[in-house]
């Protein structure tokens, strides 16, 4: 009972910005629901003069919701296709992967940017945008204004990568007869699923593929999901490291452990084992978006903690640092398919 005293009233102003951001999100998938719910909760906050009573309800959906939603994820993963997809992809994602955290680390040094923010952006751009940066945040313990950054961010090279990169894709000489080629660079190279989903399906269309590209970019992209497992468990570790130099005292391991990860990791193994049984994967979908909504109800809460005009006077590094690690990640997602033999 004094869970629900103490948070029905954050909790429900979230669910007010969550659900008219989920359905706008339907109608406008290149956004997405998720970014829709950061600007609302941006917006909504200016107007809320005593956020007090709202406080400990936002916080739990933040910081637990958006924990929730990464476990949830899980169960849109089938290991096998997983895995079979991740023998031709895997050279391509590793690299990838490699070269958005290393230019994030020299920026990072470079433009004197806050550690949090250059890795949450190093994290989204290379593995998987948002659902990356929800499971990213709080293992290194990033307050609601640096997600709201790093997501802003992350969604803006989205839309550009959306509209461009099928152009590119033409203009570089894909092979427009099947959808392989451009469904690796898609699902390699656009880190959210939106934008993936975009690109790929403008992809087909621009062809008459059906929908080849698209399942090709999708499980492309399920595939670079699971670098989520080795890149938080990374992080726990050398958060632990950073604080026992830095505060001259133990640093519990155990404390910040991500142990989400270890039920994202059983939830990827349900599905898997049920599918090989026989179990038919619609089965797990309504899971998937509960999952997907839950992104958006945390996105929420974190727009309503984001003060909007601080956030556009800090974000020219990030808008760079976003920017690099794009281009980067773009160039050697091509240079590795030509030297594979792709495209």
């Amino acid at each position: 009972m004094n869970f629900f005293k103490n948070n029905w009233k954050g909790l429900g102003l979230c669910l007010a910005i969550a659900v008219p951001s989920w359905v706008l999100g339907k109608y406008f998938p290149l956004i997405g629901g998720a970014v829709i719910a950061i600007l609302l909760g941006m917006v909504v906050t200016l107007f809320i003069k005593d956020k007090k009573i709202f406080e400990s309800g936002i916080k739990f959906t933040s910081k637990k919701i958006l924990q929730w939603a990464v476990i949830l994820l899980g169960f849109g993963l089938d290991l096998n296709i997983v895995f079979d997809t991740g023998k031709q992809s895997l050279p391509i994602i590793v690299c990838t992967i490699a070269t958005s955290l290393i230019i994030a680390f020299v920026l990072y040094k470079a433009m004197r940017m806050p550690a949090n923010i250059s890795t949450l952006i190093g994290v989204g751009s290379s593995i998987c945008g948002g659902s990356a940066v929800a499971a990213t945040a709080p293992v290194i313990d990033a307050d609601d204004e640096e997600v709201a950054q790093a997501i802003s961010v992350i969604f803006f090279y989205n839309v550009l990568a959306a509209v461009i990169f099928p152009v590119l894709g033409n203009l570089i000489g894909f092979d427009t007869t099947s959808g392989e080629a451009f469904g690796v660079f898609a699902g390699t190279a656009v880190n959210d699923t939106s934008s993936v989903t975009a690109a790929a399906s403008t992809w087909d269309s621009m062809w008459n593929l059906g929908s080849a590209t698209l399942d090709k970019a999708v499980t492309v992209k399920l595939t670079r999901t699971l670098a989520i497992i080795p890149i938080t468990l990374v992080l726990a570790f050398l958060r632990t490291k950073k604080g026992n130099v830095e505060n001259g005292k133990k640093v519990s391991f155990k404390k910040i452990f991500p142990f989400f990860i270890i039920y994202f990791i059983a939830a990827s193994l349900i599905t898997t084992i049920a599918i090989s049984m026989g179990a038919d994967v619609a089965v797990f979908a309504p899971i998937k978006q509960l999952s997907k909504f839950f992104i958006v109800l945390a996105m929420a809460a974190i727009g309503l903690n984001t003060d909007i005009v601080k956030l556009i006077k800090t974000g020219g590094k990030p808008l760079i640092l976003g920017a690099c690690c794009w281009i980067g990640i773009t160039g050697v997602s091509l240079i590795i398919q030509h030297v594979m033999g792709i495209w």
